[in-house]
């Protein structure tokens, strides 16, 4: 009874371990903590983001592949407690998927180069686009502008 339950715990902690393991990584790439977000589609508690109020100036690009997404210039506050643009970086970088959880329609975006959840756009943005790209810091890296 006694090996039992020790052989047990081992495969219990052995499994568990490589399960967090899995978490951390996306496409073979290791990722920080909190990457629920860009694997499961997750969506972080609002105003708990390391960027939700950043306002240095440079690039945001993706956590999984580093493809640039979103610019300094573009990123406004919209209240929200999320990073929010009104614009893309290259005009691709970011594809737009039907999401239909939590019982509404929405629009997902997603890393265009490796799939990453990066979070929803909606139409409620300021101009000249219309649109609020509602991102999760843990999606994003920032890259400063080079002075």
């Amino acid at each position: 009874m006694k090996y039992t339950f020790v052989i047990i715990f081992l495969t219990l902690l052995f499994s568990c371990s490589s399960q967090v393991e899995k978490k951390n990584t996306f496409n073979g790439r290791v990722l920080p903590e909190n990457t629920c977000y860009v694997v499961n589609g997750g969506t972080e508690r609002p105003f708990t983001g390391e960027y939700w109020n950043h306002k240095e100036e440079g690039e945001y690009i993706c956590v999984a592949c580093d493809s640039p997404l979103f610019s300094s210039k573009h990123k406004y506050q919209s209240g929200s407690g999320w990073p929010s643009y009104y614009d893309v970086l290259n005009g691709g970088q970011v594809k737009k998927l039907k999401d239909f959880s939590l019982g509404m329609e929405r629009i997902e975006i997603r890393c265009n180069n490796c799939d990453a959840h990066l979070g929803h756009l909606f139409n409620d943005g300021p101009q000249p686009t219309g649109f609020r790209y509602c991102v999760n810091s843990a999606s994003l890296k920032f890259i400063p502008v080079k002075k």
